[in-house]
């Protein structure tokens, strides 16, 4: 072998017709495989393997995008599930095994070789780059979305997307009105009618579309309540005031993810005892906490609710 290429990287994923051109063999490159230096992304496109290990599923999902692209035969931009991962947007629920992207030849979309290519018209604004990749808009991802998931996985994106400001409800409410045709948007409707950028995560999305779908007075998302006597606010996220309950959802990010400097987790469960019992004291509101194995039984849970709500 000769002009031996560089081990690739996150950002470098390597082509077959690549490999090829600078001196390696076929034989060579299922060699590098067998060794595991190199990672086989799909037919013809290769990364190296530690590389590859250490990466997120969204930033799996991101490169085997990538070498879609570079492999494609059409014009194509990344759209639905695999715009996502652009934007930091939640994976949660959804599969990554396929890559989507939209044709902007506006020709009929197909799918094949873990491809699912949609026909649709992009217009200017539906298309930016991301991380130097062509992607669809957050405006139009949010409405994408929910051609291919449903009510509750689709607005936690829609949820994520407007929470950091990547597009407004008016903008996508806009952009929906103005499509010729609206294929497969059962869940859109709903989705817009329940989404809400105060919504700050996956699971908190998921406790609202829980209180939604069974039927309990809708919660007001992140309830602020000062505390004049020591200087202090604090963000409930979610509240029924008029009923004197607000919950907590008990996420790992809220023990692990967001420990102060020098905390243990120890520590952070019992500020977070002092803090709903200050909040107790200052609105004499009763809390619920819930966490991720509360979702799984909604109705279950929604009868915990249910109860302390009276």
């Amino acid at each position: 072998m000769t002009n031996l290429l560089p081990q690739p990287t996150m950002v470098d994923v390597i082509l077959r017709r690549e490999a090829l051109a600078a001196g390696y063999t076929d034989r060579d490159i299922a060699k590098m495989v067998r060794s595991g230096l190199w990672h086989r992304i799909r037919h013809g496109a290769y990364v190296g393997a530690q590389a590859w290990n250490e990466l997120s599923n969204a930033d799996q999902h991101a490169l085997l995008a990538r070498a879609v692209l570079r492999q494609a035969r059409a014009e194509m931009v990344l759209s639905h599930i695999s715009a996502l991962p652009e934007y930091g947007a939640p994976l949660w629920g959804l599969p990554t095994g396929v890559v989507h992207v939209t044709r902007r030849d506006r020709r009929a979309g197909r799918k094949e070789s873990g491809v699912q290519q949609h026909q649709g018209i992009l217009m200017p604004d539906d298309v930016v780059v991301r991380r130097g990749v062509e992607v669809t808009s957050a405006t139009r991802t949010a409405i994408d979305i929910t051609t291919v998931a449903d009510t509750e996985r689709s607005l936690a994106v829609v949820n994520h997307l407007l929470h950091e400001e990547y597009t407004t409800l008016e903008e996508v409410r806009g952009r929906y009105s103005s499509m010729e045709r609206h294929p497969f948007t059962l869940h859109t409707d709903l989705v817009l009618r329940l989404a809400d950028p105060r919504i700050e995560s996956v699971g908190e999305s998921r406790t609202f579309f829980l209180c939604w779908s069974q039927g309990l007075p809708v919660p007001e998302p992140q309830v602020i309540v000062p505390d004049h006597g020591r200087g202090e606010v604090f963000r409930l996220d979610f509240a029924w005031p008029e009923r004197g309950v607000w919950l907590e959802f008990d996420g790992k990010e809220k023990y692990v993810k967001h420990l102060r400097e020098g905390e243990t987790v120890a520590d952070a469960v019992l500020r977070e005892k002092r803090r709903e019992d200050r909040v107790r004291e200052l609105t004499g509101w009763r809390c619920i906490r819930i966490t991720w194995a509360d979702l799984f039984f909604p109705e279950r849970t929604a009868a915990r609710i249910r109860a302390l709500l009276g």
